[in-house]
């Protein structure tokens, strides 16, 4: 199972879905040109109301990281790359978890510290997966 819910969180589930495909193709478990499950089909597997996964596919898609063939299935677009207009949530995320981690007492140090761990986290899967085709 590549999704993981969590029902108890306060993100809506299409938004995990969202979040979780985005860092999917990002470690390269997805690849441009797979192609994904069908609505239905993760729907049934994540125990969730169809029209859930299908409003994360059509943001997925409007984020052009999905592409919809009628009649052949959803696929990873081959020609995905991040779009600038992507970069303005991140920032505003960023803002928001500035303010949080003043609140929490967290410095400066440590919050760079574990955004940069995290990061090459990421960064490292991606470019394994790069190194490995």
């Amino acid at each position: 199972m590549l999704y993981k819910m969590d029902m108890k969180s306060s993100e809506p589930l299409y938004e995990q879905i969202v979040n979780q495909t985005k860092e999917l193709v990002i470690r390269g478990i997805l690849r441009p040109g797979d192609k994904v499950m069908s609505v239905r089909e993760l729907a049934t597997d994540l125990v969730i109301n169809p029209n859930t996964v299908s409003k994360a596919y059509q943001e997925l898609e409007r984020l052009g990281l999905l592409e919809m063939h009628r009649g052949r299935g959803t696929f990873v677009s081959e020609d995905w790359v991040a779009q600038r207009s992507a970069r303005d949530p991140v920032i505003e995320s960023i803002k928001k978890l500035a303010i949080d981690c003043h609140y929490a007492n967290v410095s400066l140090e440590e919050a760079i510290s574990v955004l940069r761990t995290e990061y090459k986290k990421v960064g490292e899967s991606h470019a394994d997966s790069r190194t490995s085709e």
